[in-house]
């Protein structure tokens, strides 16, 4: 197989369909018409490796090299956080040295950190807590005035419906919502001014509501609905009924509008179905008309949530749908604040909303359309776009494997029709690129240094390790008038997405501060005890329920062995003392399936059934000091 090109494209300044990426008019034209059968088909092609071009690769130059050289010992420059796909994490990296930092667990049972084992994060997970699997898609970070403030991360579950939120100073997912009357949360993103109040959530299959068995088969019944959590509780504040499929979505800066891509407005159950009309829609949502709404009681619920849930269908003034080519997917907002940019995925266009125009549009003095302020085409398959703070955005091609780059403004007097051309460069990836991102560009402090596409496809790039491929995060530099290929990241399972912040923007502390909530709950249980968690080593027997209270200092337990008997309720709280930063222990005890971190300062407990007569050593299973090895104790089981 032929390695692909990444030689830059260069393009002429007449606007051609080769200068707009396409390869023949006649393709356009049967984009613009049967679109469907054609992206099916070259996603079949490239599966096949049909995509693959010949040609050398671009080598790094020297330059490059030693900007994206973080030393040892030195820190990097950015924060990166990427979903961790079906895993359900979150993973953390520096960039540009791309070395990962951290594992997240989000909606997973990680053995590392005891998350889904310990009652801390059972409590998190709540009825969600039988779940095995997660999606993790979309993550972003919590915003004051359109800047990113560093102390929330919010990302999604589509598998199972829910939204997370990581507090970033300790790195620890602390809440966890399962959001009703939805299906299969997609699309998230949060308001952005005057401070991150909302976090909305994109449900993406439609459903009856209530979806209780009372409805199952008119399709003309079934709905998706837009929520509104409240980002310090975590509840659903609100909802919108809404006619077809929710996919991506954004807010807007001044914080006033959501915007939402939606596919299936033909409310289909089949891929045929649901690609019949050619055109589909971006809805938008007017927040403070939606408040309002709410405030006045012109709501429903469903089934006994009890969330309000307002009627936000066609016709309603409380959104707006604006046509654009069917089956769109990504919607970005410009980091200038001027434009939702819906990306076409079956067309080879991307369509600018001009956001000053919503207000005349919400008041009806423009039709929908009205509010296009340019619809640039760009090639085959656009998914995403991200932007350098520089009036450029940069947006994926799926079909093509590329990264384009565009002005937005010359796209717009494009549109106006001038003869002036958009495109100032093509970079092929490899391969398939679904989103991308650059560093703070979900924040209006975009600084466009670097980008990174985040390709679905890695066939010829890595080691081979079987059928089942990593996938292709690529850095790509775009400091300079031209975007650069710099670097191979191999990533496991689908991470979706990805948001990258400036390190000072995140603070985090290094000792667990002893009244830290996260464990409230655990150290209000000891209260109840009669226990001091700082110096008691403490069985508390209460029938067949055992509480067992531990200190850990390096490199012992405050207990060395327990008895309980067969057929228990065990639970054991250990809290370590150790006020050195890096100095973890853990409580893991033999053939139980228990394994917990405790990290400095921090408390963690968690239960567990004694259901084997014998003896069952526990350890540390965090490497903690030169006798680590001998730091372990025995739980006794008695026979029942």
């Amino acid at each position: 197989m032929k390695e692909m090109d990444t030689k830059t494209t260069t393009v002429d300044t007449t606007n051609s369909e080769e200068s707009a990426g396409l390869r023949n008019p006649s393709r356009r034209k049967f984009l613009g018409t049967t679109a469907a059968v054609g992206a099916v088909s070259a996603a079949g092609a490239a599966g096949t490796g049909a995509l693959v071009r010949s040609g050398e690769v671009q080598a790094a130059d020297q330059s490059i090299l030693e900007k994206i050289h973080v030393g040892p010992g030195d820190l990097d420059e950015y924060y990166g956080f990427w979903s961790g796909g079906h895993n359900g994490e979150v993973r953390v990296y520096g960039v540009p040295s791309m070395r990962e930092i951290m594992r997240i667990p989000v909606f997973n049972v990680c053995s590392a950190t005891g998350y889904g084992i310990s009652n801390e994060s059972k409590r998190i997970l709540g009825e969600s807590s039988k779940f095995l699997n997660g999606d993790a898609h979309h993550p972003h970070i919590s915003y004051t005035d359109g800047k990113h403030d560093g102390r929330y991360l919010f990302i999604n579950d589509k598998a199972n419906t829910r939204v997370a939120r990581v507090r970033l100073d300790i790195m620890k997912t602390d809440k966890v919502t399962t959001i009703p009357n939805a299906q299969a949360i997609h699309g998230l993103r949060l308001q952005k001014a005057p401070k991150t109040g909302y976090v909305y959530c994109n449900g993406e299959m439609i459903i009856p509501l209530p979806n209780d068995g009372t409805e199952l088969e008119d399709p003309k019944k079934h709905f998706s609905v837009w929520s509104a959590l409240d980002s310090e509780t975590m509840e659903v504040a609100w909802q919108v009924l809404v006619d077809g499929n929710l996919d991506n979505m954004d807010s807007s800066y001044c914080g006033k509008y959501g915007a939402s891509t939606c596919y299936n407005s033909e409310h289909g159950f089949t891929l045929e179905e649901k690609m019949r009309a050619e055109r589909d829609h971006v809805v938008i949502f007017n927040i403070p008309r939606i408040e309002e709404a709410v405030e006045n009681g012109e709501y429903m619920t469903f089934g006994d949530n009890g969330v309000p849930v307002v009627d936000g269908r066609k016709g309603s003034q409380l959104t707006r749908y604006i046509p654009v080519p069917r089956n769109p997917h990504g919607l970005n907002g410009s980091t200038d604040g001027k434009y939702f940019i819906a990306n076409g995925k079956l067309s080879p266009t991307v369509t600018m909303i001009d956001i000053s125009r919503l207000d005349d549009l919400f008041d009806d003095k423009i039709e929908p359309r009205d509010a296009v302020a340019g619809e640039p085409e760009l090639g085959l398959g656009p998914l995403h776009t991200t932007f350098d703070g520089r009036g450029n955005a940069y947006t994926t091609l799926f079909i093509d494997s590329q990264v384009v780059k565009w002005n937005m403004e010359d796209a717009v007097r494009h549109f106006q029709g001038e003869n002036v051309n958009y495109i100032r460069q093509k970079l092929n990836v490899h391969y398939q690129p679904g989103h991308l991102k650059a560093t703070l560009a979900e924040s209006s402090e975009a600084d466009g240094k670097w980008l990174f596409s985040l390709n679905k496809f890695s066939k010829d790039r890595f080691l081979p390790v079987g059928p089942l491929h990593p996938e292709n995060d690529q850095m790509i530099d775009i400091s300079g008038e031209e975007m650069k290929l710099v670097h191979d990241t191999p990533t496991f399972a689908e991470p979706h997405d990805c948001v990258v912040v400036r390190r000072d923007q995140i603070q985090t502390k290094q000792i667990w501060e002893r009244d830290d909530p996260y464990f409230a709950e655990t150290v209000k249980m000891a209260e109840e005890d009669g226990v001091t968690l700082t110096r008691d080593n403490k069985v508390i027997r209460d029938g067949n329920k055992v509480r067992v209270y531990m200190t850990l200092i390096a490199p012992e337990f405050g207990m060395n062995h327990f008895r309980v008997k067969q057929g228990d309720e065990v639970t054991v709280v250990c809290t370590n003392l150790d006020m050195i930063q890096d100095l973890t222990h853990g409580f893991c005890v033999c053939d139980h399936g228990v394994s917990i971190e405790v990290s400095p300062q921090q408390t963690a407990s968690v239960t567990f059934t004694a259901d084997k007569a014998g003896v069952y050593w526990y350890y540390c299973n965090w490497f903690c000091h030169a006798m680590h090895m001998e730091m372990a104790g025995r739980m006794i089981v008695e026979p029942a």
